[in-house]
């Protein structure tokens, strides 16, 4: 599925509704709301939202990602991945800044992207484990 952005203002440009799944690869660019099931990989570099209903069991690489219902696997992001009070993220990640509001569970390992003049590579230091009980 390939979606393209109608604008830059930050507006949806696809969603998938909780009626919905899929099974593959998905790629798109602009700003997507799952609100349906994912078994596979997610890739762009621009927004993913995962909607309160939603249930993904893939590997995410995005510009940004917001997670409002249940995410299972890695997920990686250049520039910030957010957990909401209602979100559940299970695997590891790598990113720029980690959100997690009060309420919200993330269970893995988090690495930090190293800013450097050269650009974003990862840290070598930056390695931490977050624990945290869903019930």
């Amino acid at each position: 599925m390939k979606l393209r952005r109608g604008s830059d203002s930050g507006e949806l440009q696809g969603f998938l509704d909780h009626q919905t799944s899929l099974t593959g690869e998905l790629s798109y660019s602009g700003t997507l709301r799952i609100d349906g099931n994912v078994h596979g990989s997610i890739s762009t570099s621009d927004c993913l939202i995962v909607g309160e209903r939603a249930n993904i069991h893939a590997d995410v690489k995005a510009g940004e990602v917001r997670i409002y219902g249940s995410v299972f696997g890695n997920v990686e992001s250049l520039r910030k991945i957010e957990i909401a009070s209602t979100g559940l993220l299970r695997g590891d990640i790598r990113t720029a800044l980690l959100v997690i509001e009060e309420g919200g569970a993330f269970l893995g390992r988090s690495r930090n992207f190293d800013r450097t003049e050269e650009g974003d590579a990862p840290a070598t230091d930056g390695v931490s484990a977050v624990d945290a009980d869903s019930t």
